[in-house]
């Protein structure tokens, strides 16, 4: 969200008008420059390290450009991500052995910004190929011929100047052994550790364990029986019966086979009528982001947000010197004076009405970082605490700037403990963080989703995306709203749990802005399969939640068009 009027949250995505060109071009690209040779029997991949697995062993990268992550990856555990900066376009290259005059195809996995991929020192033709940047892995692929006298290559991938970051996985130099040999292929993985249980209702259990090095999955053992799989580190057993006592263990598994189990832990299911995940929110909701700061928007106190809001969310926490950890500090000088009393006599007021006031973690410029198990306890303990202290329903998640889902759900499985069933949780993501379920967000989702309220996306700073079917749509039109909302809908989460948010006023986003007739023909669409556009989803969602904006004060500024528009549809839905 935007703490500045019309700004662009991302300065890596200013140029949302070449969306859809960009994604013709990268097609195009790989289709002329795809060129794929037959791999003989004797064939190898020649390249060390070639899925990171090693970190950056046998890897040089620019400027120090290139690290590690554990998500999102292709294959394996780890990743290679790239940050292009200045004058440096984050090139990663490795020295390969090669024999003389052979032929061999290059290629790679890539995703996110500009990504190209090389070879040189070839003695005969150096070649590379390239796209313009992904959403989804992509495979780059070429072939090179290596002189009468090469022994050696240099492979490399770099990003391009000013651009995103990329990620470069499972690399392939394949063909004639040129000395190194192959790597040895992977080990069966170790036993997990930490196996911990968590929430608990009437039905289900929640888990969650320490990753295992060169796993790529785990199974999920009820009383010796396997009971689920997760490709993360955390699953919710489902279908268990009510105030009973069950055995759970986890195992770790990748291509060479599957751990022993892990030490077993038990869990106890909840009692009939003791409650569990159901915040009372209605059936279908409006989310308006109240600022805690002037902008230009109108200046609003709590008591000034319109009844058409069933959730509002206060923006935003500030960081602590702790990681993880956050505050919240009244804007009161901002606010023209609005005091902590008001506020807090406010917020009982908006929840004596049947509303729910949360408080927001993130926005534009927010620094909250939870990627280890202290700053997840840090962040599920001070959001409590905001809870107890101001009466807040909930959280919502709002990181825009990077976002573990590994720590981000274990600090939710605390919170939700602490808080009960009563918890009301939301998040908002970009368009880019929910275009696939191996993205943080999208998994950080699927991973509570027994605990979830709903899903706000924006729409909106976006420029061009994919929708579920593939094709590219740009944002602004009915379109765009439901073919993305469609990944969602049918990437794993309830309908219950989808909504679309977008700007109040074309004051509110740098673009994206769309008029509450859109918004209302999407909610219908997807809804009712009515007043859709050239998209039409292949079923109808009766369930779906409702919208969102941001936000209430610049709702406010344009004498609430929005909220009176959008308002009654939402409640209109079946």
């Amino acid at each position: 969200m935007e703490r500045s009027a019309g700004s662009s949250r991302r300065r890596r995505r200013s140029r949302p008008v070449l969306g859809g060109t960009m994604a013709v071009v990268a097609a195009a690209a790989l289709t002329v420059t795809g060129l794929v040779s037959t791999a003989q029997a004797a064939d190898v991949n020649n390249a060390r390290n070639a899925g990171f697995e090693s970190g950056l062993a046998n890897w040089t990268c620019t400027g120090n450009s290139g690290a590690i992550v554990s998500s999102p990856v292709h294959g394996g555990t780890s990743a290679l991500k790239a940050t292009p900066a200045g004058q440096d376009n984050a090139k990663c290259s490795q020295a390969v052995k090669v024999k003389p005059n052979s032929t061999y195809t290059l290629s790679s996995w890539v995703q996110g910004g500009y990504a190209y991929l090389g070879v040189s020192g070839t003695g005969t033709t150096d070649v590379s190929t390239w796209t313009p940047g992904s959403a989804t892995w992509t495979k780059l692929s070429t072939s090179f011929k290596t002189g009468a006298n090469t022994t050696s290559v240099t492979v490399y991938t770099h990003g391009w100047y000013g651009q995103a970051a990329y990620l470069a996985d499972d690399f392939e130099v394949t063909g004639p052994d040129g000395g190194g040999g192959e790597e040895p292929g992977p080990v069966i993985p170790a036993a997990p550790g930490g196996l911990a249980a968590g929430a608990t209702t009437t039905s289900s259990v929640s888990l969650s364990w320490n990753a295992v090095s060169g796993a790529t999955g785990y199974t999920v053992y009820r009383d010796g029986t396997k009971a689920t799989t997760s490709t993360g580190t955390s699953a919710t057993v489902t279908g268990l019966t009510a105030d009973t006592a069950y055995q759970f263990s986890v195992s770790a598994t990748n291509a060479a086979g599957e751990s022993v189990k892990s030490a077993a832990v038990s869990a106890r299911t909840a009692k009939p009528g003791s409650g569990g995940p159901g915040p009372s929110v209605p059936k279908h909701a409006v989310t308006g982001y109240w600022q805690n700061f002037n902008n230009g928007a109108a200046v609003q106190k709590l008591s000034d947000v319109p009844a058409d809001y069933d959730i509002i969310a206060v923006s935003f926490a500030d960081a602590t010197a702790t990681q993880g950890a956050v505050t919240f500090n009244l804007d009161t000088a901002g606010l023209n004076g609005y005091t902590d009393a008001q506020f807090r006599a406010d917020i009982k007021a908006k929840q004596a009405a049947g509303k729910n006031v949360i408080i927001s973690i993130g926005g534009e410029l927010g620094t909250v970082r939870v990627d280890s198990d202290a700053s997840a306890t840090a962040f599920s303990n001070s959001v409590y605490a905001l809870m107890q202290d101001y009466g807040f329903n909930g959280v919502d998640i709002d990181l825009e700037n990077g976002l573990n889902s590994t720590y981000m759900t274990k600090a939710l499985r605390q919170l939700s403990a602490k808080a009960g069933s009563g918890l009301v949780l939301t998040m908002a993501p970009q368009t880019l963080d929910m275009q696939s379920t191996s993205g943080e967000y999208f998994k950080t989702a699927l991973n509570v989703k027994d605990i979830l309220t709903v899903v706000n996306m924006q729409y909106y700073n976006s420029g061009s995306m994919l929708g579920c079917d593939g094709k590219v749509y740009s944002q602004g039109s009915v379109d765009f709203l439901t073919a993305l909302a469609c990944i969602q809908l049918e990437g794993g989460l309830d309908p219950s749990q989808v909504g679309i948010g977008v700007p109040a006023s074309t004051r509110g986003a740098g673009s994206g802005y769309v008029s509450p007739s859109i918004v209302n023909a999407a909610l219908d669409c997807l809804a009712k399969g009515t007043n859709c556009g050239s998209f039409k989803p292949s079923k109808t969602y009766p369930s779906l939640r409702g919208a969102m904006t941001w936000s209430t004060n610049w709702d406010a500024t344009a004498g609430f068009a929005w909220s009176k528009a959008v308002g009654p549809h939402v409640r209109s839905l079946p």
